[in-house]
């Protein structure tokens, strides 16, 4: 009985979450959830072990650990759609990485933070390169397990085939020309002076 009970409770917990979390949603994301309530509470549990498991890899040497325009970033983003495309179908996640992304934009108009920082056009565009990438991952690999696609993932990324930002060893944005662009011409940009780059490029260092 109390084992029951537990059961129970769990479940109920898990859908006050689901439920919670919707409202927190973008207006674009709603929409999508709205068009696909028959799994919507499914992949918001997916979309809550990918952010488990990315949290972890960044704390490992897997990847270089930047969350925000790093190989993490690319990571997340290119398995999440992935593992979305696998469980629902390539079409219906793709269309909610897109969703995801207009809620940014809207974010960015209301001036609110997207995983603690400003979100801007080139974020976007790197995003929305590896949800593609992601789902393109799983389309040519239809039997991989879904530990296998966190592995082609990763692969992909270490061989140059996703996108991050371009930045210094120390985390300061560069522009085209490798020159470092200032934090506070950043904030409040759509468009800016970021770039994208393949997401095995590693900055190296004038000398002389």
């Amino acid at each position: 009985m109390i084992i029951l009970l537990l059961h129970v409770a769990h479940i109920q917990a898990q859908k006050t979450s689901v439920f919670k979390s919707f409202f927190k949603l973008s207006r674009p994301e709603k929409c999508w959830v709205m068009r696909h309530p028959f799994i919507a509470k499914k992949a918001f549990i997916k979309t809550q072990d990918v952010l488990k498991i990315t949290d972890s890899i960044a704390k490992s040497t897997v990847l270089d650990g930047d969350k925000n325009g790093g190989q993490v970033d690319a990571f997340r983003h290119a398995y999440w759609m992935a593992l979305l495309s696998k469980h629902f179908g390539r079409h219906k996640a793709l269309r909610l990485g897109r969703a995801h992304e207009k809620g940014n934009h809207i974010d960015y108009k209301k001036h609110r933070l997207e995983e603690g920082t400003h979100p801007d056009k080139v974020s976007s565009d790197m995003d929305l390169y590896n949800n593609i990438g992601g789902a393109a991952l799983e389309n040519d690999n239809k039997t991989a397990t879904d530990k296998e696609l966190q592995t082609l993932v990763i692969n992909a990324i270490k061989a140059g085939k996703m996108k991050i930002i371009k930045k210094d060893s120390h985390g300061n944005f560069l522009d085209k020309d490798n020159t470092i662009i200032p934090a506070d011409s950043l904030k409040g940009k759509w468009e800016n002076g970021k770039c994208l780059i393949n997401s095995d490029w590693k900055f190296i260092p004038k000398t002389g």
